[in-house]
């Protein structure tokens, strides 16, 4: 049996969907996609991840993950980090995974993010 990643689900704060289209469409440059009609209703927001999805749901007494995160392979890592710096976003490095570099970043709701190189270096 294979298994494949289809989604990983963040919570936010309910009412703060244009923050969270800012941040992960507008800093990070994720592609939105449109929900099906059923679960528009609910908010949030879908994200496109390469062969996968990040979903933003909205959830009641909202409380953010400092711990548990998802981490993204990037392709231009440095670019990347230029780009979250350019924005006053503070970095956390972390230790070298094999032949990789990493960090975290919080998104505007305290979730905790990863981004690990996907070059090797």
């Amino acid at each position: 049996m294979q298994y494949r990643l289809h989604h990983v689900q963040l919570a936010v704060p309910p009412n703060r969907e244009a923050e969270a289209r800012s941040f992960y469409v507008g800093v990070l440059g994720m592609e939105e996609l449109p929900k099906p009609p059923g679960l528009a209703a609910r908010g949030g927001v879908w994200l496109r991840l390469a062969a996968s999805e990040l979903h933003l749901g909205v959830e009641p007494g909202f409380r953010p993950a400092p711990k548990a995160h998802p981490a993204f392979e990037v392709d231009d890592f440095d670019g990347l980090r230029r780009r979250l710096h350019d924005h006053g976003l503070p970095m956390q490095d972390d230790v070298l995974l094999p032949g990789r570099r990493r960090f975290y970043v919080q998104d505007p709701f305290g979730n905790r993010l990863e981004f690990v190189s996907g070059d090797g270096g």
